[in-house]
């Protein structure tokens, strides 16, 4: 590949780049059309009639697709929904800027909702667009800032088509859009193989907590490691007894890291936030937690709470919000995923409405049960293991996900300031 870019000079002397950092070899040299979205698309309001069943009722999906739409939500007069063919567009325009856009890659026509604004490629061989190429442009963010700012209305932006037809596009020939079509599309294969192998993991993971922990209402597992089969059965215990709150405090936010509870883990504030989330209650008092100690946010919007074990390796400061405590000879992983598969149990003990609480008085009244500190380690040890493959899985993942980002940068002509 080549990555020459040429230019082109604006008014005011300003330089903007017309072609992509990154060509195929066979395509150097060749030149590129300046188009706005409406020359190279037409906006399509064919009605169906009494031509599909109501089965053919689709919906826009940001992270499906189209997707079926739900029955209860279709009407009993579907002749005014609007007809969608092979490779055409749909999407809703009261959620165009949150990228709920899909092309329909199905052989059948469908249906969508009246209200939807659907259009297709113009398919000429040297002056259109091929879907397929469009398809990946919306993911780019040139995409996603002409959408940002486009549209009519105040709360609910509404993006029609005539809005989205103004977009600015830079065009190489059929072909070559194919070609990096097809680049982005493999990638795609390769993220979605990937996706799935993550959250087969995440099943597995699920489905053998399910099977080394008792089930709600149950006091013993399914499942034991052989050199448990025959050990002393479980005993439910008081979480008091197991734990021991830690108190000592920090008035000062400049003598300690200051840490907060993700659903990732414990991080550092300033590696999670972008700016400063520290409030001036929070500045009152801060909880000191040494490096194995556990914490969660004793507030939660949906019961849910998140108990995170500082790991850090440094002794940091989180919100008073957040209890610090350690589990009395015992796993402290252990602890963290019996409350996690026991969390609909937990959270019947918070209080509140809008936003529950769940004091470390009201934790340590819960009664769970509990194995011999060997036997916690031994699942404990185990369920890490599976943790570190996950988190290595992942990062595949994300890694394949940032590499398909810097081509699309590189790919895909753009129009951007560069020096004279």
């Amino acid at each position: 590949m080549s990555s020459k870019t040429k230019t082109t000079t604006m008014k005011n002397d300003v330089k903007l780049a017309l072609t992509p950092k990154l060509r195929f070899p066979e395509f150097c040299g060749q030149t590129m059309r300046e188009v706005e979205l409406k020359d190279v698309t037409v906006e399509s309001t064919t009605r169906n009639g009494e031509t599909l069943a109501a089965t053919a009722v689709m919906g826009v999906s940001k992270v499906d697709g189209i997707v079926p739409m739900e029955e209860r939500i279709i009407s009993s007069d579907i002749a005014r929904y609007k007809l969608v063919r092979k490779d055409w567009f749909a999407y809703n325009p009261m959620r165009l800027n949150i990228g709920s856009i899909a092309r329909w890659q199905g052989e059948s026509d469908i249906l969508v909702s009246p209200d939807y604004i659907v259009f297709r490629c113009l398919n000429e061989a040297d002056s259109g667009l091929h879907p397929t190429f469009l398809d990946q442009f919306r993911r780019s963010t040139a995409w996603q800032e002409f959408v940002k700012h486009g549209g009519d209305g105040g709360v609910r932006v509404r993006i029609y088509y005539e809005d989205i037809a103004r977009l600015p596009l830079i065009l190489p020939r059929m072909a070559e859009q194919q070609k990096i079509a097809d680049c982005l599309t493999s990638v795609d294969v390769l993220i979605a193989a990937q996706a799935r192998k993550v959250d087969a993991l995440k099943t597995h993971k699920i489905g053998l907590m399910q099977r080394l922990f008792p089930r709600e209402g149950e006091s013993q597992p399914r499942l034991r490691f052989p050199e448990f089969q025959n050990a002393e059965e479980w005993k439910e215990v008081l979480l008091k007894s197991v734990i021991e709150e830690f108190r000592e405090k920090s008035t000062s936010q400049d003598e300690f890291e200051v840490m907060t509870s993700a659903r990732s883990g414990l991080v550092r504030q300033r590696d999670y936030y972008d700016n400063d989330r520290i409030t001036e209650r929070d500045n009152i008092g801060f909880n000191i937690i040494p490096p194995n100690y556990l914490t969660y946010r004793s507030r939660s919007d949906n019961r849910r709470f998140f108990f995170n074990e500082n790991k850090l390796g440094i002794t940091g400061i989180v919100s008073t919000y957040y209890p610090v405590f350690r589990v009395v000879d015992g796993s402290n992983k252990f602890f963290v995923e019996l409350l996690s598969s026991f969390w609909r149990m937990v959270g019947k003990y918070s209080v509140g409405t809008s936003q529950t609480v769940l004091s470390l008085n009201q934790l340590g009244r819960i009664k769970l049960p509990f194995p011999r500190p060997t036997e916690q380690q031994r699942i404990a040890d185990c369920l890490t293991s599976l943790d570190d493959l996950i988190a290595t899985e992942t990062e595949k993942l994300d890694a394949l996900k940032a590499h398909k980002k810097g081509l699309m940068q590189q790919l895909f002509p753009f129009a951007e300031e560069v020096e004279a």
